[in-house]
């Protein structure tokens, strides 16, 4: 009897996972048809970051101090991000991206997230700068500025304090991790969309085009914001020999992008149903490579929710 309960609570349990997956792709779904009719939301949940540099009447741009670009975005000066690195120091590295490591700063006393990468001063990447910097929402993160000097191109996020998803997901081991209650990864999951959709609602549309959990941040009340938006986009225009990709599988990125190698808004809509997967499992992605190469996600995502409740209820089946 207590094997009939436990299998049929098993099956129960798969339909209320197939449930909540598919509510919650239909609610982000409706949420975009949405937002595409309404004019971009703006701002932050920290507005005081990216609205302190952009503003008409900015700081003051007395000599020595660099101005604000035409379009808001701030072209900062190497000894600027040096001191608020301390010299880019070990101490202030807190992660890697696809434009380089990420080290943690302070601007006149806001907290900023600057990544750097070697490469030689170039337009095309002021251009790209100045346009991404006009995309504001409240579920991006923000690019505030820029710097093209020693060697190095450097860009400048707003600071999101409770880092990536990852880390609250499947990385609890950390000392800054929280255990996420299902109530905010659905939130999470709807501020994710929003972010995305908003990218999809420009004219053109802007794809992501590396969007993972990784690139989910959660700021100080846990609210979502989509990092590394365009910045695929930028470095296919920076990069002379084209964007470098990992040989590694990626399974976030759709398998229709490995024939056709061209990116859509469907392929970023494949990466946010893996992400959705992890953040309603709580576990990585990549454990799909255990089932084979010949296996398709779609049967990955029906045998998962069964493995998980055979290996949580193992002891009491074997009673």
């Amino acid at each position: 009897m207590s094997k009939f309960v436990t299998i049929v609570g098993g099956a129960a349990g798969l339909l209320a996972f197939v449930a909540i997956v598919i509510g919650v792709v239909w609610f982000c779904k409706s949420q975009c048809k949405t937002l595409s009719n309404r004019n971009s939301e703006t701002g932050s949940s920290d507005p005081s970051a990216p609205t302190e540099w952009n503003r008409a009447g900015g700081p003051s741009s007395a000599a020595g101090q660099p101005t604000l670009g035409p379009h808001g975005a701030r072209q900062f000066t190497m000894e600027e991000l040096e001191q608020a690195t301390k010299q880019f120091s070990e101490s202030n590295l807190i992660g890697f991206g696809s434009f380089g490591p990420v080290y943690k700063g302070l601007l006149r006393d806001t907290v900023v997230a600057i990544k750097r990468r070697p490469g030689a001063p170039r337009q095309e990447f002021v251009a790209e700068v100045l346009y991404l910097s006009e995309i504001r929402h409240r579920n991006l993160v923000t690019l505030l500025g820029y710097c093209q000097d020693s060697g190095s191109q450097m860009l400048v996020f707003e600071y999101v304090p409770n880092g990536s998803i990852c880390n609250h997901l499947y990385d609890i081991r950390q000392e800054s991790s929280t255990k996420l209650e299902f109530k905010q990864r659905l939130s999470i999951a709807l501020g994710a969309a929003k972010g995305l959709c908003h990218l999809h609602s420009l004219n053109p549309p802007l794809e992501h085009k590396n969007f993972k959990s990784a690139n989910v941040l959660v700021d100080e009340n846990f609210i979502a914001k989509v990092a590394d938006a365009g910045i695929s986009k930028l470095l296919e225009k920076i990069e002379e020999a084209g964007p470098s990709h990992a040989s590694r599988v990626n399974a976030f990125e759709d398998p229709e992008v490995g024939i056709s190698g061209t990116f859509t808004e469907v392929s970023d809509v494949y990466s946010f149903g893996v992400f959705l997967l992890e953040l309603i499992t709580g576990q990585r992605a990549t454990h799909i490579d255990s089932l084979g190469s010949e296996e398709s996600f779609i049967q990955w995502v029906c045998i998962l929710p069964f493995w998980f409740f055979f290996k949580e209820n193992l002891l009491s089946l074997e009673r």
